[in-house]
């Protein structure tokens, strides 16, 4: 997918009408009634996804197309078709928002610990990045984001920290973990009780 986003000055979104959008406004009739019809039929993968790749033609800068598409792969365990979908979703609010396109250039600033709707999109679009990027191997990437996440949500609002857990916990024997206070169950012999 090629979406095209925020390529010209022409293209760009105002920043009051895509505010309204991520709240689920202005989706035109015909692409909400493909992403109902593609709700229905979302176990016939090729058919539900043509559906909603049409959504997303008929209203390429509405988020709620993304966010569609987004789930129906997400929720069908195509991690890798997700991620490419929260990839635009954070270009469509990087370009709304005047912000780099790059993740690792923004800056933190009142409109990210305000939370309206854009910049709170832009927040769960990194968060579903990082944790794609987690499930998909990409470890060093997961943490880098999972860090500027906090940098950008230091009051953890969208609910990054479990990432930072995840993280945290890689590479721990967790199969024989118990809740034993400081000391985790893994550093203990096979078996032993604390």
């Amino acid at each position: 997918m090629n979406p095209g986003i925020g390529s010209t000055e022409q293209d760009a979104p105002d920043l009051d009408g895509m505010d309204a959008a991520v709240l689920g406004h202005g989706l035109p009739v015909e692409a909400e009634r493909l992403i109902a019809r593609a709700g229905l039929i979302r176990n016939q993968v090729r058919e539900a996804q043509t559906l909603l790749e049409a959504a997303w033609q008929l209203a390429p800068k509405h988020p709620a197309t993304l966010i569609a598409l987004y789930r129906f792969h997400f929720y069908g365990n195509r991690l890798a078709e997700a991620r490419e979908i929260a990839m635009l979703a954070l270009a469509m609010a990087s370009s709304a928002l005047g912000i780099p396109q790059d993740w690792s250039d923004v800056r933190p600033g009142p409109r990210f610990t305000a939370l309206e709707a854009l910049p709170r999109f832009y927040l769960f679009s990194l968060k579903g990045f990082a944790y794609l990027s987690l499930r998909l191997g990409e470890i060093d990437l997961g943490r880098a984001v999972v860090q500027k996440l906090a940098e950008l949500d230091p009051q953890n609002r969208v609910g990054h920290a479990v990432l930072a857990e995840v993280i945290a916990r890689i590479g721990r024997e967790d199969a024989d973990y118990e809740d034993c206070g400081d000391e985790p169950a893994a550093s203990l012999p096979r078996g032993a009780k604390p």
